[in-house]
Formats: C-alpha cells, sequence, structure tokens
C-alpha cells in the first residue's frame, strides 16, 4: 500500500490489546504506522497497554493470586505439614509487586513497537474524516493533524457511572480506584455482581474484608452457563461472600466516614453501610471524544460503532474494533484477534475470526471459563444435545492440590457427537479451556475428545473423563 499524499498507512487510535496488536500486525506487514494513545502513568509519561493492562485484567490477576497466597497461608497451610503465624498482608507493598508487573509489560509493548518500527504519539486523537486525525499532545502543545490511508478506531471502554452512586474514588469508588487500594476495608459494598463485581469481590474478600454485592436481576452472570453459575453462586457463598439477588440500589448517602446504601428486594426497602463502596455495573464504548461530530460515522444509541463482517464502519476506510463494537465480548484477547484480522485485510490478506470459539474467562477463586454455547441456549433454540459433568474432586491431581471444588462440563450435540459446548469451574479454569478452544476450532466430535490422551494426574483429565461419559464410559466419575 502507498501512503503518497497522507502521513501513514495507517493510523491506529488506542494501545489496547485491540490496537497494540492491530499496529504491530501492521507495521509487520509493512505498512507505515503511527500509534496514539492519552494513557498516561503517575508521572504522567506514556502508558501503553490500555486500561487492560494498567488497569483491569492485569490488576486483577496480579491481586488475585497474592490475594490467594495470603488466604492459603491462613487457612490450609497446615495440611501440608507446614505450620505459619502472625501473617500480615502489606497491601502496599502488595500494590508495588501489581504496579512492577504492569510496568515491565509497559516497556513491553514499548519494546515490540520500537522493533517493529511502528510510531508512538502520546496524545488524544480524535477522527476528523475518513482519513484525518488531531492529535492533543498530553502534556500540553497545539494540536495538530495526520493522515492516513487507513485509520483504525480501537479506543476501549471505560466504567459507566450511576446518577445514584456519584464515584468520588474516596467512598464511592470506580473498579480502577478499587485495585488500587492501599488498606483492607473492613466491610465493602459492590453495586453489580457480574464478572468485575464478582472478580474485584474475590480478591478483598481472601484479604479479609466483608463483602456485600447488590445484583438487580434474579440471577447473576447470565452469560455463563446456568448451572455453573449456580455452583459458583454456592462455592462463593461459602467463601463468604454475601450475594445479593433481586437487590436494586435506589441512593447512597455519605456520612460519618461511611457509605450507607439503600436498596430494595422482594421483601422491601433496606438499609445498609460500607467503608467503601464500589460501582461495578458494566462498561462503555469510549467513543464520546473520539469521534467528531463532522466525521459523520455511524454510532448507535449506546455509543458502539456500526461495523460490518470486515470490521469497517459506515465510513470507508475506517475500522472499529475491540470494545468499541458489539461483534463479540468485550474481552481482550478478542481485541487482540480483531486487531490482527483488521490488519491484514488492510493488506488483502484475508482469515476470518470465529466469533463461536471465543474463550470467556471470570478470574475468581475457583475460575470460571467457557466456550461455545451454554445448556439454555441450546435449549432455548430446540437443538437435541447430550450432556455430561465431571467434577474435580474425581481427579487424583486435585486432590492433591486441594482444589477439589467445581467441574467440567461438556455439551454435544446428539447426533453429530460435535461439541458445541465446554464449561468449566475450578482451578486454572483458564488455561483449561484451551484445549476446548482447539477442539472447537476444529469441529472436534465428543469422541475425538475421549480418545485424546491425557497425562495422568493432570487437572486436564477432567475435560477427558466428561468426553467419556457423554457416552457413559468415564473410569473414575463417583456417585
Amino acid at each position: 500500500m502507498s501512503n503518497k499524499n497522507h502521513d501513514y498507512d495507517v493510523i491506529v487510535i488506542g494501545a489496547g490489546p485491540a490496537g497494540y496488536a492491530a499496529a504491530t500486525r501492521a507495521a509487520q506487514l509493512g505498512l507505515k504506522t503511527a500509534c496514539i494513545d492519552n494513557w498516561p502513568n503517575k508521572k504522567k509519561s506514556p502508558c501503553l497497554g490500555g486500561s487492560y493492562v494498567n488497569g483491569g485484567c492485569i490488576s486483577v490477576v496480579a491481586l488475585l493470586e497474592s490475594a490467594k497466597l495470603f488466604h492459603k497461608l491462613n487457612h490450609g497451610i497446615t495440611d501440608h505439614g507446614i505450620s505459619a503465624s502472625n501473617i500480615q498482608a502489606d497491601i502496599p507493598r502488595m500494590q508495588r509487586r501489581k504496579e512492577s508487573i504492569i510496568i515491565a509489560l509497559n516497556q513491553q509493548i514499548k519494546n515490540i513497537f520500537s522493533n517493529n518500527k511502528v510510531e508512538s504519539i502520546h496524545a488524544h486523537g480524535q477522527l476528523i474524516n475518513p482519513n484525518r486525525v488531531e492529535i492533543t499532545p498530553i502534556n500540553g502543545g497545539i494540536p495538530q493533524v495526520i493522515t492516513a490511508n487507513k485509520i483504525i478506531l480501537a479506543a476501549g471502554s471505560s466504567a459507566t457511572q450511576l446518577s445514584f452512586a456519584s464515584i468520588d474514588n474516596e467512598f464511592i469508588i470506580d473498579p480502577l480506584h478499587a485495585l488500587n487500594l492501599q488498606s483492607i476495608p473492613q466491610t465493602l459494598g459492590i453495586i453489580g455482581a457480574g464478572a468485575i463485581g464478582i472478580e474485584l469481590a474475590g480478591i478483598w474478600n481472601k484479604l479479609g474484608t466483608k463483602v456485600t454485592l447488590f445484583e438487580a436481576q434474579d440471577t447473576f452472570m447470565n452469560m455463563a452457563d446456568h448451572q455453573i453459575v449456580d455452583e459458583a453462586f454456592k462455592l462463593y457463598s461459602l467463601q463468604g461472600l454475601d450475594i445479593r439477588l433481586s437487590s436494586r440500589v435506589i441512593s447512597t448517602n455519605i456520612a460519618g466516614q461511611k457509605v450507607t446504601v439503600e436498596y430494595e428486594d422482594k421483601q422491601g426497602r433496606h438499609q445498609r453501610s460500607f467503608d467503601k463502596l464500589i460501582v461495578a455495573s458494566g462498561r462503555k464504548p469510549n467513543t464520546e471524544t473520539l469521534i467528531a461530530a463532522s466525521a459523520d460515522l455511524l454510532l448507535d444509541e449506546e455509543g458502539f460503532v456500526h461495523v460490518d463482517k470486515h470490521c469497517c464502519s459506515t465510513l470507508p476506510g475506517v475500522y472499529a474494533i475491540g470494545d468499541l463494537t458489539l461483534s463479540g465480548p468485550m474481552l481482550a484477547h478478542k481485541g487482540i484477534e480483531e486487531g490482527i484480522f483488521v490488519a491484514e485485510h488492510i493488506a488483502d490478506q484475508h482469515s476470518p475470526i470465529n466469533y463461536h470459539t471465543i474463550p470467556n474467562v471470570i478470574y475468581t477463586d475457583p475460575e470460571i471459563a467457557w466456550v461455545g454455547q451454554s445448556e439454555q441456549d441450546l435449549l432455548a433454540i430446540g437443538e437435541n444435545i447430550k450432556i455430561s459433568s465431571f467434577p474435580f474432586s474425581s481427579t487424583s491431581r486435585a486432590q492433591i492440590m486441594g482444589a477439589t471444588e467445581g467441574m467440567v462440563k461438556v455439551i454435544m450435540h446428539a447426533e453429530t457427537e460435535l461439541i458445541l459446548g465446554v464449561h468449566i469451574i475450578g482451578h486454572l479454569a483458564s488455561e483449561l479451556i484451551a484445549e476446548a478452544v482447539l477442539a472447537m476450532e476444529f469441529s472436534a466430535t465428543a469422541e475425538d475428545l475421549a480418545r485424546t490422551i491425557h497425562a495422568h494426574p493432570t487437572l486436564s483429565e477432567a475435560i477427558h473423563e466428561s468426553a467419556l461419559e457423554l457416552n457413559a464410559r468415564s473410569l473414575h466419575v463417583t456417585i
């Protein structure tokens, strides 16, 4: 592609997973590429990786790992013949460890850009028209316009706000602030029991906080398989999480160093007070200041960009990927794949994305992961299916690790035996799901999975056994 009459072949706005993947792949394909990002660190310096690296999932997983170690040392370590006393959680040090991981990942992306000759621009970028982007320097300076043949919008998403719970980040806080607390609150309320809410709840619960989640719906995590969700509700409740379903928060009030929450459930109205209240009620696309009115780009009523099967917007040559679109879930790896896909599409290489085999993960303890369709969705469309589940408690590796909670559930088509969905709740579910993704990507049947030899003893045997159980052949199931 020639960038004649333009500054670049490709401009990417946003350096989160979708954006940095798009920019890197475009540069690998020989396209002159710039990536604009406005995320600053505490010193107002460029900080690549977007909210995912700097304040999202990386922080969740890092803090959860520390919280699990603390909890294990205080509960269950003696079963291994190990004694420990006066175990303390140094939260500032825990946060510094998390920050060091983030800094290393920032540098890694910076090095990737440097190695692939991606020009990194620390500024706010706004689409002016299909070939023009206005950049406003973060540290001051005169805005200027740069041009490209193709423009990729990858500005990500941010937490939604609620009118009745105004965020001050002292008492009523957003998820980003919740991942940067420097002390352990005694009590914590969370509005929203979706993936973000339940992940934050798991971290602070393991560090000793009494956590209450308010969920307006009758169930939580509706996107997951209901059998897995029922198991999750049971396990998380046993861990001490107070998950209040059908509980709609009406108002909040800050007084006496506490946040008082008024909520309504089926029994009426109630009040509860907390040291901190997290608003975790979902995310919205960052399109508010991304697109100038003059660009005339079509958005839906929630601010998402309309795109076609090639991730192209209603403006020729302008693409939108990641959290800016409704094509698939708001997941980092979905954004990465779309970034690669669009870069290759621009270079006339075509390798479509299979949105049906995108794995979903919730980073709790135990983890939840799935790929494909849920039982309730398949039954709703009248699909003829067979289902099996195998508990981790029946695998020797889980017993050795003391991680016997949860199960693997496999769903296949009753006639063809094609695998339609795999759902896992258990230790390292995020790692185990990769086998199921690969199986479904290659249109494997349950028999293919059942005849695949798995090492023994391993957690992955639960997937093998669940496939065997679809035809009543499990060797280790216990009733």
